[in-house]
């Protein structure tokens, strides 16, 4: 009598196999977007911390009298270059320049990689109303240029 040595698996055991692994993809993937979501607010949330924590330093260096400022100006940085690339301080003309943040940081919630870190963002100027943004002479605040919502239901243009 012979014995057959075959081993392996059958048509239906792998396409069971195939099919369980499939229910476990499509179960993972809404995860793993809910995931990237949450890391790219949390980006947001940094990279809107830190420009504005520069932005409130360079208003109190003016306020302090070392930064030249124009007459009638409001004391805000005149554009967000103006926080990386660094100013004159008054109390040392000849001394290392006053800066304020290493690098602006790239809005993450702008997807287009092609735009400068620095126009991803909104501006708004000191002069414009809290409702209706608009740049001006300053930048007294940044938001986000996006138009998706966040897991906390709010705008990521308000954040």
């Amino acid at each position: 009598m012979m014995r057959s040595s075959v081993r392996g698996f059958s048509l239906v055991e792998l396409l069971v196999s195939v099919a369980i692994l499939g229910l476990l993809a499509s179960i993972a993937m809404p995860v793993v977007e809910l995931t990237q979501k949450r890391q790219r607010e949390a980006n947001l949330r940094e990279a809107l911390r830190s420009i504005r924590h520069a932005i409130d330093a360079y208003k109190d260096a003016s306020d302090h009298h070392r930064i030249a400022v124009d007459n009638g100006a409001s004391g805000y940085p005149p554009s967000l270059l103006d926080l990386s690339s660094g100013v004159t301080d008054l109390n040392s003309p000849d001394g290392p320049k006053l800066y304020f943040i290493r690098r602006i940081p790239r809005d993450p919630m702008n997807g287009d990689i092609s735009v400068d870190a620095i126009k991803s963002w909104g501006l708004r100027s000191f002069a414009s109303p809290y409702d209706a943004p608009r740049s001006g002479n300053d930048v007294f605040d940044v938001y986000s240029t996006s138009t998706e919502v966040g897991l906390n239901g709010i705008p990521y243009s308000e954040w």
